[in-house]
């Protein structure tokens, strides 16, 4: 299937489609490769979260603000 064809693609097909990505993708984790950046963001959060320096949001307010940031 092509990106055009994907563009097409109503957006519960394409849904379907991520899941079925993701479900691959998490059934052979070993295959996905490391991503040191992304490890230390994470930890960069975790102590951050640790140290009660960051605001935790819930999913709404999370969503709304980076929304805001991207209109």
């Amino acid at each position: 299937m092509s990106i055009t064809e994907l563009h097409k693609l109503p957006a519960i097909e394409k849904l379907k489609i991520i899941e079925a990505l993701w479900s691959d993708l998490v059934n052979d984790e070993a295959s996905l490769p490391n991503l040191s950046w992304h490890e230390g963001e994470l930890k960069e959060t975790e102590e951050r979260f640790q140290a009660d320096s960051i605001e935790i949001l819930d999913w709404r307010q999370a969503k709304k603000e980076l929304r805001s940031r991207f209109e």
